[in-house]
C-alpha cells in the first residue's frame, strides 16, 4: 500500500496546513489533535473538526470518518432541540427520537469502528516510549465513552423489556461496585459494599439492574471533589429489596432535584441526561421505583426499590 509521505498540522493565519516532517512526529500530532477534538465534543461542542482530513492515506480516512461523525451527530441534537421547542409529547417526542437514533447508529458506529481500527493498528506501530503510546491509549477511551453516550441514546428510544429471572441480588449489585472501582478516578474514594447474607432470591433483570446501579455509583463518583465515601447495601422492607447507593458528595441542589430523571437534563459538563431518565425507566418496568434525597455539601441518597416477586408486584399495579 502506498503512504503519502509524513506531514504534520501547522497552524497559518488561523488555518490548519500540512508540512513534511518525521514520522514519528507526524503520529503524535495527529494523535494529539484527534484526542483534543474528542474531548470537546465529549464536552458538547459539535462544532469541531480536524486538519488532517484532506490526506490521502488512512490518516486522511481517520480523519474525513470523525468530521462526518461529528456533523450527524449535530444534526441529530438540531433535530431533537427543534422536536423540543415544539413542544411534542414526550411519546412522540421519544417515537421520533427513536427512528432518528436507528437511522444514525449505523453509520455513527462505523464511523466509530473506522476510527479504532485505525487507533488499533497506530498503536501497534508506536514503541512503548512514544510520547504518542500515551495518547493512543487516551483516544480509545474516549472512542469507548462516544460508544457509551451512543447506547444509552438507542436505550433511551428503543428499550427492551426486562428478562426477568430469579437471581441473587448480592451479586448483580457486587458486579456493579467491582466494575465502579475499577472505573473510579485516582482520588481516594472508597465504595463500601457488605452483602446481605439474609436476602431471598429476586426476580429481576441482572443486566438491566447491574447498568442501574453502575450508573448511580458513577454518579456519585463523579459528585466527590475529593476524598469521600460511597455507601452501597441492600435491605428488606416488606416484599421488597431496598438498593441504597448514598454519597458524601456535594449534593443536588433543590431546584435540580425535580429535574433530575428527566431525560437530556444534566448539570455535568460532560453527560448525555440519560442516564437516570434510562435507571428510573429500568426500575419502572421492574414494577419498582428510584427515590432520592440529597443535601448540598452533605451528598445524596439514592434507593432502588425492588420487588422479591414479580408476579406479586404485578398483581398491585394491576
Amino acid at each position: 500500500m502506498d503512504i503519502c509521505p509524513p506531514q504534520i498540522l501547522l497552524q497559518e493565519n488561523g488555518c490548519k496546513v500540512l508540512a513534511a516532517t518525521n514520522g514519528g512526529d507526524d503520529l503524535r500530532l495527529v494523535t494529539v489533535e484527534l484526542q483534543g477534538k474528542i474531548v470537546r465534543v465529549g464536552e458538547g461542542d459539535l462544532d469541531v473538526s480536524v486538519g488532517f482530513a484532506n490526506r490521502a492515506d488512512e490518516i486522511g480516512d481517520l480523519g474525513r470518518s470523525f468530521n462526518r461523525m461529528v456533523k450527524e451527530l449535530g444534526e441529530s441534537r438540531e433535530e431533537v432541540a427543534r422536536l423540543h421547542g415544539e413542544q411534542m409529547s414526550s411519546a412522540e417526542c421519544f417515537a421520533t427520537i427513536g427512528e432518528l437514533a436507528s437511522g444514525l447508529a449505523h453509520e455513527i458506529r462505523n464511523s466509530l469502528a473506522g476510527i479504532a481500527g485505525v487507533i488499533e493498528i497506530v498503536g501497534r506501530d508506536l514503541p512503548v516510549t512514544s510520547p504518542a503510546y500515551a495518547a493512543v491509549k487516551d483516544v480509545r477511551l474516549e472512542i469507548a465513552q462516544f460508544n457509551h453516550i451512543l447506547t444509552d441514546l438507542l436505550q433511551t428510544a428503543r428499550p427492551h423489556l426486562p428478562e426477568i429471572r430469579p437471581s441473587d441480588l448480592n451479586v448483580t449489585v457486587e458486579h456493579s461496585v467491582a466494575l465502579a472501582r475499577q472505573q473510579g478516578p485516582a482520588v481516594p474514594i472508597r465504595i463500601n459494599f457488605h452483602k446481605n447474607p439474609n436476602l431471598p432470591i429476586v426476580e429481576h433483570d441482572s443486566g438491566q439492574i447491574h447498568q442501574v446501579v453502575l450508573n448511580l455509583l458513577l454518579n456519585a463518583v463523579q459528585a466527590m471533589d475529593g476524598a469521600g465515601a460511597i455507601r452501597v447495601e441492600i435491605s428488606l422492607l416488606k416484599s421488597d429489596a431496598v438498593i441504597t447507593v448514598a454519597d458524601t458528595g456535594r449534593g443536588i441542589a433543590p431546584e435540580h432535584l425535580p429535574n433530575i430523571f428527566r431525560p437530556f437534563y444534566t448539570t455535568k459538563a460532560k453527560g448525555t441526561g440519560l442516564g437516570l431518565s434510562l435507571s428510573r425507566r429500568i426500575a419502572n418496568e421492574h414494577h419498582g421505583r428510584i427515590e432520592v434525597t440529597s443535601e448540598v455539601g452533605k451528598g445524596s441518597t439514592f434507593l432502588v426499590v425492588l420487588p422479591i416477586h414479580q408476579a406479586i408486584a404485578k398483581g398491585v399495579a394491576a
